[in-house]
């Protein structure tokens, strides 16, 4: 159960009695994370070489959907900061999902072990510790590693993405949108990456160029370059991510019996070699969400704390009009209650258009070794409110599960900048044993519900069977009426609105609402991903 720091409080005064005694300048900083309401607790003061124990840093919890970023160099202690913030979200009864890049996070279902280092940082910081566990799922990717599959359909996914994936550039974006408006209006599924292999070897045909006519701004050789850039993306083993059943997004907030928030621990070890394809996966579950969620507006706690890690990934190599879209949406989502914490090195990984909106910001340790190093921390420096640290100093001397932090206070204003000695986290500080993690997989009510893929009729087997044919109009006509395996009712056939949603600026907009011909209801997010109307929601 959580402790009785992480709940909730009656208001507390200014500072305590015994902090009025601190220096000025410390007093002063300590004053700005005074806050009445419920509040995370990140750790105690560092000034002038000591660490203050009756100045507590904490971050309202109100604020944790105005987003943030935990940076620093490799070992610091960024891991940590995640498990502490997460514990104390879930105590609170907000969910969140971490991506478990190492496969240290698996641990925060089991009670931490209190050791010489534990109760040390318990004392320097005045943390009363217990040893808790908290609840929490374990997804994997394409069911590559231990985990509950995730998967999402190729439809799903959506071009915008997926050419972030294949990397492809602008003008190529922008053929890859054409090809999915195309088997939307001809009624071919694009379920797994088979079926849209499928669909763009067969416009490149003899018997498909004619179709290419239909949907005029996507030549030949173009559409040949998406066709390698598959074939390639397959030869990857990326195969395993597409398909069904499709991941719900909403099963990340859930919360237990007991109230409390679940961690969903997305573990990423297995694919550690393809990055640039989880880190887009992460963001197809945030686009996914944005689609879905009311608007909430200001809220007393987040619907969700969402952690993408190594994020520069999702930043090298991005189209102008990817990076506009991570931007509308971090920025848009925040109103659904939904906080998003980027987890990277320096802030200049992360565009400054994004940077701009993390209110709540957790900087571990630099390093200055090389030239660029320190152009990296010059820059670190210049993106903090001024403070009477000398922060260049500071930030190149914080030792292991140190941090210099600011946060946006109860008003939205951000707090002064603190030098923060950082709480130890109360849940196992490591792996889960790979029994226990597979017992926990296993006994999860979603295992059963995402397990076993299915592979059902669409694009691929709808052209297989009609090789010969005029086209795909054709094709429908010849289809039989029921599927291979059994499917959920679908809503009835809606007219097609793709001349006018082309017409107002599609590829700008990064939007569409497309009704097929065999009745699925597409509506377009800001990235172009899709949500089928057969997909259970709560």
């Amino acid at each position: 159960m959580p402790d009785r720091e992480t709940m909730p409080s009656a208001p507390a005064p200014e500072v305590s009695e015994r902090a009025a005694a601190l220096p000025q300048d410390a007093l002063r900083i300590a004053s700005g994370y005074a806050f009445t309401g419920p509040a995370l607790h990140l750790g105690a003061l560092l000034w002038d070489g000591q660490c203050l124990p009756d100045a507590q840093i904490r971050v309202p919890l109100a604020m944790l959907n105005r987003h943030g970023l935990v940076a620093g160099a490799t070992g610091t202690g960024k891991t940590k900061t995640l498990q502490l913030i997460a514990e104390q979200l879930s105590a609170q009864g907000v969910p969140v999902l971490l991506a478990d890049i190492k496969g240290d996070l698996s641990g925060i279902a089991a009670p931490g072990r209190q050791d010489a280092r534990v109760e040390g940082r318990a004392a320097d910081v005045h943390q009363s510790w217990t040893a808790t566990g908290f609840p929490a799922e374990y997804y994997a990717l394409g069911g590559i590693g231990r985990g509950i599959p995730v998967r999402a359909t190729v439809t799903g996914f959506g071009p915008v993405l997926l050419s972030k994936v294949l990397r492809l550039n602008r003008t190529q974006e922008q053929s890859l949108a054409l090809i999915f408006h195309y088997a939307d209006s001809k009624g071919l599924e694009l379920i797994d990456l088979r079926d849209l292999r499928a669909v763009v070897t067969f416009l490149t045909s003899d018997e498909g160029r004619q179709e290419l006519k239909t949907i005029g701004g996507l030549s030949a050789a173009t559409a040949g370059v998406i066709l390698r850039s598959l074939t390639a993306f397959e030869a990857q083993g990326a195969s395993d991510f597409f398909g069904e059943p499709e991941f719900d997004t909403t099963e990340l907030l859930r919360t237990g019996e007991d109230g409390r928030g679940a961690v969903s621990v997305l573990e990423l070890n297995a694919v550690q070699d393809r990055p640039q394809l989880f880190s887009t996966f992460l963001m197809w579950l945030l686009a996914d969400l944005f689609h879905d969620l009311p608007e909430l507006g200001d809220v007393d706690k987040p619907r969700l704390v969402f952690f993408l890690d190594e994020a520069h990934l999702l930043f090298d190599d991005a189209s102008e009009a990817f990076l506009e879209s991570i931007t509308q949406t971090v920025r848009l989502i925040r109103s659904k209650g939904v906080g998003v914490f980027f987890v990277t090195q320096t802030p200049k990984d992360v565009p400054a258009d994004v940077l701009a909106q993390l209110g709540n910001r957790v900087q571990h340790a630099l390093r200055a070794f090389t030239p660029d190093h320190q152009k990296a921390l010059n820059a670190t420096v210049k993106t903090f409110p001024k403070s009477p640290y000398d922060l260049e100093e500071v930030l190149t001397g914080l030792g292991t599960g140190e941090a210099v932090v600011t946060v946006l206070s109860e008003k939205g204003a951000p707090t002064p900048v603190a030098a923060t000695r950082l709480r130890a986290p109360e849940s196992l500080m490591g792996p889960l044993g790979q029994d226990a993690l597979e017992r926990a997989v296993a006994e999860s009510p979603l295992y059963e519900r995402y397990a076993q893929a299915v592979d059902r009729e669409s694009a691929y087997e709808r052209l297989e069977r009609g090789r010969g044919a005029k086209g795909p109009d054709e094709m429908r006509e010849a289809a039989p009426r029921g599927p291979r395996e059994p499917r959920e009712p679908r809503e009835e056939e809606r007219p097609s609105a793709v001349e006018q949603v082309v017409g107002s600026g599609v590829f700008q907009s990064l939007a569409r609402s497309v009704g097929t011909q065999i009745g699925r209801e597409i509506t377009r997010s800001l990235f172009g991903t899709a949500r089928r109307s057969g997909r259970r929601r709560r």
